[in-house]
């Protein structure tokens, strides 16, 4: 059996020495060979044998196990090795991100309403009918409430549809004046070139004493914003309806793609609509417990704002993670 011990030292992989381990242990092996011999002995050749046995099968196993100790050892150093980075090679230099547009569409109109003395107030995702609909003067069975697609929860629960909710929980809250924007996140069941099921919004609202507050103020405060983002662009106001406000405007811009001129983003008629305002009905302010108080809100997507900033065609590219849009914005 030495002639086993020099091959276990010669061995040189993990695959050879369990080759060799099979064929000295395995069933059919060198060893269960000759302890089946054992009983063709007498019983003193027999004990005198299979102690002689035992003492070689010890000797070859603690050997088998001592190589295989060395060799994995010897692998594990090879694969690491191999496996080995040299962070030498890097020169260090890194390329630096950047805000994703909507989120800097966000901060650049955070940025212009603090500039005008708004404050920034925040609110639930998961909302109450009450905040979200009913003291926003849509009561139940209202009919503008099936344009908005609602995602609803159980108790009664359903995720906002817009970020109004907020201005109704800070005049429950607070006293007049009140000059506050709430941008965010909202829900609602769309998905198509224009839509996604999560967009964000930046809604504003302004409310004093009675008399303190006029649809002039509003208009001049959307006018400023919109050449602030836009630069000299044309603004119109066109008569429209919001369950909330009375009188209700939406905004529209010169066509920023033609100029004015008519094409296929604006559908030739040279305009683009980009958000919607009013003065606050009174059912809001009677919602809340305000009297003798007058106001106006305003509302609009930043995804929107955000599409015609950056010049992008489709709104669901937005949210699709593709570096070849993101790397642009750096």
């Amino acid at each position: 059996m030495l002639n086993y011990e020099d091959k276990i030292k010669n061995l040189s992989t993990l695959k050879e020495l369990e080759e060799l381990r099979v064929e000295i242990f395995g069933k059919k092996g060198v060893l269960a060979e000759k302890f089946s011999k054992l009983k063709t002995l007498s019983k003193e050749e027999k004990k005198r044998v299979a102690k002689e046995l035992n003492e070689i099968k010890e000797r070859l196993l603690f050997l088998l196990n001592e190589k295989r100790a060395f060799l994995e050892d010897k692998e594990l150093k090879e694969r690491m090795k191999k496996e080995a980075i040299d962070v030498t090679l890097f020169d260090g230099k890194s390329e630096s991100g950047a805000l994703h547009p909507i989120f800097s569409m966000i901060d650049k109109a955070v940025d212009f309403f603090i500039s005008m003395g708004f404050s920034i107030e925040e609110g639930p995702l998961i909302e109450e009918e009450f905040y979200n609909f009913e003291a926003l003067n849509l009561p139940k069975y209202h009919p503008a409430r099936e344009m908005q697609d609602t995602f609803f929860l159980k108790d009664g629960k359903l995720l906002r549809t817009q970020t109004s909710p907020v201005q109704i929980r800070v005049m429950q809250k607070q006293k007049p004046p009140i000059k506050l924007i709430s941008p965010g996140a909202v829900f609602r069941r769309d998905y198509d070139l224009t839509h996604t099921p999560m967009f964000h919004q930046i809604e504003g609202l302004v409310v004093d004493k009675e008399g303190k507050v006029s649809f002039s103020n509003l208009k001049y405060i959307l006018e400023e914003f919109l050449r602030y983002i836009f630069g000299d662009v044309k603004i119109r106001f066109r008569p429209s309806f919001f369950p909330f406000t009375e009188p209700s405007a939406e905004v529209d811009i010169s066509c920023i793609f033609c100029n004015g001129e008519g094409c296929r983003v604006c559908k030739k008629t040279g305009w683009l609509e980009v958000l919607g305002a009013g003065m606050v009905d009174p059912n809001v302010f009677e919602a809340v417990g305000y009297k003798n108080v007058s106001g106006y809100a305003f509302g609009m997507g930043i995804e929107r704002l955000a599409m015609l900033y950056y010049r992008v065609p489709d709104l669901r590219t937005m949210f699709e993670g593709d570096l070849r849009l993101l790397e642009q914005f750096k």
